[in-house]
């Protein structure tokens, strides 16, 4: 359903960029492989590589931190490489990470440093793509940007579900023992796409739109242009209330996405490996066919209504995990959680596109950063307070529930500030006195 969407979407677009709109979203696979596949190994790294759950511990997080400067330092770079080279620069990092975890970790002697080295190419792979990959698709020509955007981010749910789901049963036929084998099929899902990318036609509004031009898409006039363009948007206040919104949308997500296994294990009665599997599996579905289903009904949905209608439902369903004491029941809402924060990631990128759209890369770079804080603080807080209370979750949960209890309050004053603009603008007001929720123009 969610490939047939995409193309549908696409056939929307200018002709000439099908082709590439289909691409963007294989590209999202490719960043929901770089994330989640090595996970699933953990038990088997520590049988046969001796890496202990403190060095596992620590490739995630350098993974997200790394992605963290890549978001930040992607202000600077992107716009003067070109979005086409960094394209093809992102899936070739991801390759090489995600191969390489086949054949380094035999070379070194210490066998955490190869996948450390792994670790790091495919990092800057996925932290690359989450800045390049929603500008492209925001600069295609569409009926409806938002859902254009929804439907982009639905298809890191499907890859996200696909990895865990195609992974276990290749374990199942195979055994885990041959993971090498796989991690090689993996990795040519961004070798393909990349080698596919080299001929695709971006919007000539977008830097470095082919190779040719990519290396001197800006010119000296211009990076000072862009650094005041960036100095601009730090000194505006709309620009840090969707700088809010994304971390929000970030640890609202995954405060309950890095958790949802514990609570399949308990509910589903079953051990901590099919725990993972059932859990994380449903949460990713859930959340794939939110983003799908605005994908779809985006022409006919009002995004800001979509939104607070998400934020406050995801409330809602927090405080009934949190209350509710059927651990089955638990479950469910965790995947009604899944449900409701699928729009948050896109439609704020969407909506602070349409509204500071001027200000280009930095933007969609620094958005991203917001988002990848709040993937980071979300669920450290739920850990943090659940350790405190022995190891017990539910106070954990409870007190992420201010985050989108915060989504839904700067929601609800996004929308009282548009309508302040709309008054602002028929006496003559600033434009950028609020941000806009309303469905962006195509």
């Amino acid at each position: 359903m969610a490939a047939e969407q995409s193309l549908q979407i696409a056939e929307d677009n200018n002709s000439g960029f099908r082709k590439t709109t289909v691409s963007c979203f294989a590209a999202y696979v490719v960043q929901a492989v770089v994330n989640n596949f090595v996970p699933l190994l953990l038990v088997q790294f520590n049988r046969e590589l001796g890496i202990t759950l403190g060095q596992f511990t620590l490739l995630t997080s350098l993974n997200f931190g790394l992605q963290l400067c890549i978001d930040l330092l992607a202000v600077k770079f992107i716009d003067r490489i070109g979005y086409k080279l960094a394209m093809i620069i992102a899936h070739g990092f991801s390759f090489l990470g995600i191969a390489g975890l086949a054949l380094l970790p035999e070379i070194f002697n210490y066998h955490f440093s190869g996948v450390l080295i792994c670790m790091f190419l495919y990092a800057c792979g996925g932290g690359l793509l989450e800045v390049v990959v929603s500008p492209i698709i925001d600069a295609i020509p569409s009926g409806s940007k938002s859902a254009s955007m929804s439907l982009l981010h639905s298809f890191y749910c499907w890859g996200h579900a696909a990895v865990i789901a195609l992974s276990t049963l290749f374990f199942a036929l195979a055994g885990i023992r041959h993971w090498r084998i796989l991690a090689i099929l993996w990795s040519l899902i961004p070798l393909v796409n990349g080698i596919i990318f080299t001929g695709m036609k971006l919007p000539e509004t977008l830097p470095g739109y082919s190779l040719r031009s990519g290396h001197s898409s800006v010119s000296k006039k211009a990076e000072i242009r862009g650094r005041f363009r960036v100095r601009e948007m730090l000194a505006s206040g709309t620009f840090w209330l969707f700088f809010a919104l994304m971390f929000f949308s970030g640890s609202s997500e995954q405060s309950i996405a890095q958790w949802v296994s514990a609570f399949a294990e308990k509910g589903l009665g079953v051990n901590k490996s099919a725990g993972d599997v059932a859990g994380t599996l449903l949460f990713a579905v859930m959340m794939g066919i939110s983003r799908t289903f605005f994908g779809k009904a985006g022409k006919k949905l009002s995004l800001r209504i979509y939104m607070i209608a998400s934020a406050f439902s995801c409330v809602v369903f927090y405080l009934c995990i949190i209350f509710i004491p059927n651990a089955l029941v638990k479950l469910i809402f965790c995947g009604l959680c899944g449900f409701s924060v699928g729009i948050f990631w896109p439609g704020t990128f969407s909506a602070a596109s349409a509204s500071l759209s001027r200000f280009g890369t930095p933007l969609f770079a620094l958005l991203a950063l917001a988002g990848d804080l709040g993937c980071m603080c979300g669920p450290g807080l739920v850990g943090t307070v659940s350790s405190a209370c022995g190891g017990n979750m539910i106070p954990g949960i409870g007190a992420a529930v201010v985050f989108p209890a915060f989504m839904c309050i700067l929601l609800v004053f996004q929308t009282i500030r548009s309508c302040g603009k709309i008054k602002g603008e028929r006496s003559g007001g600033d434009d950028d006195s609020a941000a806009s929720l309303d469905e962006p123009a195509g």
